[in-house]
């Protein structure tokens, strides 16, 4: 932090900047604080309870009481969440001591995601742990292609019978490591249909770690099991553990093992560790996240941690957190909270009861320009859904009627082909080891095939000057000016001291015409590089540039699905995962119905069923006004059965149990005169109608 001022030497601020927290929020920030030994603390945040002012006041209050911001961790899920606490840090103790301008900025050098800050740990102590510390990093789809390439290699690619593909693999291989469990439990588990090959997936998965290793290589995986290791290790657990006195760790919920693992690891016995989260929105099962490290955080340490609950909800009315609690409070296991609020409304969330899946997307569409009519912004609308192939018939009926619309889960900005090119450049200059980087990079150059750029790789990757040895390469003659213009990049870009950014300036020069070359909409794609030339600028170095931007990449490129970058408003559509930590004035939920939500694919365990019950409660505490459950009673499947496409008959989730039906106002509409009816068909005759239809199809 720039120079705080001392507060007994400037005791001019009068204001107390901790006034806005209520007693809960206090209770959590000033926990321990000054303690020589501060006890674990575990802080249960409900939606809407101001989690991250929260954590940022914690962060504000340590400093104000002499702890050193160098020596605290904060861990977070997403650059922009450490940024923002940050910031919001600095604006407390800019009330708290009176300061102005760069005095108030706090800068905490150890603020970021659990990759970035494993990333730099790893670059540390590499020399201790067997690592080159000039190591590249995969994002997803180099690891999968890299899996794919070894697949191939070890003959796993010419099977009699169907054998995983790369990026199954690569799913299977993230499990064991992330969750910490054996091979034969988690193919049990979650792919079952590859059990058969266990024996071959164990071969491959050792032939990958090898291939990283001779390519100096990291994968997500790495960044935290290296990590983890580490941590466990009785003289690196010790010593990273004495690098911080507090350790702060954001939505925890979503957390792995190995996560959990090096948060227990550095900090055995709890001191100076908080972790702040909501076991009701642990969501993110599929990605390894476990709710357990959550329900059993109190007793991972040597000293149980103290729990304080924050219930008072900042967002939505009363009528809808009582909807909301009354699902949540239905789950088998949790920490025990209900969410209360002073919003005072009369209007209780909607369950609409719609014919089909057509008739959902044209009641959701009259009813979004209905609330436009009366001032509410598309942008303070939402459409949510479990699986972004849920919202084809909405999107359809929107285009219709020209209502613009944002879909979240677009193309990401990684995953776009000129974003990859001009990074796998700057990578292989950085690591000539790289092949995956170096295969794409040389096959830019026209003339350039599959053959030649393996053999050019193998010669940079062994050779002690890898520009040199690509200039002494003789390549197609039909290719050589394009060849002579990369070498000499490549060279430039060896070349020792080169001032950053100047190396992407250059490596995006250089790939200009090769862009229009290859892709017919240069203009759109260009605009996605000068993107991410304005994002190299805050950055130190290239090190750091190509390390941050794949384990914290843009959301998604300039061509997102629906993007209406000519409209001044628009409607938000996104899946419910990604929807979580945001907030709308009102909220539709799609599919409502069992078999979307919960998903027909995720009811194979109790914990599924759990997760998805979860889900639901996610998607109906987005709302701060208005919130509509929308339930067709029969949707279209697509494939999923030998019987081929089919619309099937559909029941309201069982998580809304009859019994809950008290806190929504039911109606249903009918399309043949427009008219929405206030007094529904009861809930038995409903049901009685279903099974006749069901049995009817049957």
């Amino acid at each position: 932090m720039s120079a705080v001022a001392d507060p007994i030497a400037n005791p001019s601020a009068t204001d107390d900047p901790f006034a806005s927290l209520n007693p809960e929020q206090r209770a959590a920030v000033e926990h321990d604080v000054g303690a020589d030994a501060p006890r674990p603390l575990l802080v249960v945040a409900g939606a809407g309870s101001g989690k991250t002012n929260t954590l940022a006041h914690r962060v504000a209050r340590l400093i104000q009481s002499g702890a050193d911001p160098q020596r605290i961790l904060l861990l977070t899920f997403s650059r922009r969440a450490a940024t923002e606490m940050t910031q919001r840090a600095g604006g407390v103790l800019h009330r708290l001591f009176g300061l102005k301008g760069s005095q108030a900025q706090v800068t905490l050098p150890w603020a970021g995601t659990f990759h970035s800050i494993g990333a730099r740990l790893l670059r540390e102590f590499a020399g201790r742990i067997g690592l080159d510390d000039q190591f590249t990093i995969h994002d997803r789809g180099d690891s999968e292609d890299l899996m794919g390439m070894v697949r191939h290699e070890i003959g796993l690619s010419q099977t009699e019978k169907r054998f995983p593909l790369k990026g199954t693999c690569l799913s299977i291989y993230s499990r064991v490591v992330n969750g910490r469990e054996p091979l034969d439990q988690v193919l049990q588990a979650f792919f079952s249909w590859c059990s058969e090959w266990e024996a071959q997936l164990k071969t491959l998965f050792g032939a990958y770690v090898d291939a990283k290793q001779e390519q100096n290589v990291l994968d997500y995986d790495d960044l935290l099991l290296f990590w983890a290791e580490m941590a466990a290790d009785p003289v690196l657990g010790m010593e990273l553990g004495a690098l911080f006195d507090h350790v702060l760790v954001d939505e925890y919920q979503d957390t792995n093992r190995l996560q959990a693992a090096i948060v227990t690891g550095m900090k055995p016995d709890g001191r100076g560790v908080m972790v702040v989260g909501d076991d009701a929105q642990s969501i993110y099962g599929f990605r390894g996240a476990t709710v357990r490290n959550i329900l059993d955080f109190a007793g991972q340490f040597s000293q149980p941690a103290q729990l304080i609950t924050l219930e008072r909800n900042y967002r939505s009315t009363q009528p809808i957190l009582d909807a909301s609690n009354a699902v949540i409070c239905a789950a088998l296991e949790r920490h025990a909270k209900t969410l209360w609020t002073d919003k005072v409304s009369s209007i209780k969330p909607q369950l609409v009861l719609i014919p089909d899946e057509a008739e959902q997307a044209r009641w959701v569409c009259n009813r979004i320009l209905e609330q436009r009519e009366t001032g509410m912004p598309l942008k303070s609308q939402a459409v949510l859904f479990r699986a972004a192939s849920h919202s084809a018939a909405l999107e359809l009926e929107l285009m219709r009627r020209n209502i613009p619309f944002v879909k979240f889960g677009g193309l990401k900005f990684l995953e776009a082909a000129h974003i990859k090119d001009v990074l796998a450049v700057l990578r292989f200059a950085q690591n000539p080891s790289g092949r995956l980087a170096g295969f794409r990079a040389l096959q830019l150059i026209p003339g350039i095939g599959q053959a030649t750029a393996t053999r050019l790789v193998e010669a940079a990757g062994t050779s002690s000057d890898a520009a040199a040895a690509l200039e002494a390469f003789p390549v197609p003659a039909r290719c050589k000016a394009d060849w002579q213009a990369f070498c000499d990049l490549y060279r430039r870009l060896r070349t020792p001291g080169l001032r950053w950014p100047l190396d992407l300036e250059l490596a995006r020069a250089w790939y200009q015409p090769h862009l229009e070359r290859l892709h017919d909409d240069a203009q759109v794609r260009a605009a996605d590089l000068d993107q991410l030339v304005a994002l190299s600028g805050g950055y130190g170095n290239r090190e750091s540039f190509l390390a941050e931007i794949t384990l914290d990449p843009p959301e998604a490129t300039s061509d997102r699905a629906g993007a209406p970058l000519l409209d001044e408003d628009y409607v938000i559509l996104s899946t419910i995962h990604s929807s979580k930590g945001q907030e709308w004035n009102s909220v539709h939920v799609l599919n409502v119905v069992d078999g979307c939500i919960p998903s027909d694919m995720a009811t194979g365990s109790q914990e599924d069923i759990e997760e998805e019950r979860r889900l639901l409660y996610v998607a109906m505490t987005r709302a701060r006004e208005n919130l509509h459950l929308v339930v067709p009673n029969r949707f279209f499947i697509k494939q999923q059965s030998s019987m081929g496409d089919r619309h099937v008959y559909a029941a309201r989730s069982r998580f809304i149990t009859p019994v809950m039906l008290k806190h929504f106002e039911e109606c249903a509409w009918l399309s043949a005169d427009k008219r929405e009816l206030r007094t529904p068909m009861p809930d038995s005759i409903r049901m009685m109608v279903r099974d006749r239809a069901r049995n009817a199809w049957k």
